[in-house]
């Protein structure tokens, strides 16, 4: 009896923990739009439009958001605090960030 107690609490505890990996790790959810008018509009002169950059940070957005568990939490933390450091996110930045990242090789105990 205690070690079907135990079981199920090792499973309960094992489930609340896999929640809060999730919970703790969502998509970034960026403002395609004012990031976009944002850059546009500091980057006048080089051929940018804004249905061009939108075009881009939406495909980037669909090509992350089902990869975005297969890369390292401390990738995704560095790419997120890189691309937001001039106060407008880019989806395209972050996967391109995080392609880099993932193509780097790691020590054995870090994968």
């Amino acid at each position: 009896m205690r070690t079907t107690i135990f079981i199920a609490a090792l499973a309960a505890a094992i489930a609340s923990m896999a929640s809060a990996a999730s919970a703790a790790d969502p998509f970034p959810k960026f403002d395609i739009a004012k990031n976009c008018k944002a850059e546009v509009a500091e980057n006048t002169g080089i051929g940018e439009t804004l249905e061009s950059c939108t075009r881009d940070e939406q495909q980037a957005m669909q090509e992350l958001m089902p990869q975005w568990d297969h890369y390292r939490r401390e990738d995704k933390n560095v790419c997120m605090r890189e691309t937001g450091l001039d106060g407008s996110p880019s989806y395209v930045e972050l996967q391109t960030c995080l392609e880099i990242a993932d193509e780097k090789p790691r020590t054995k105990d870090k994968q």
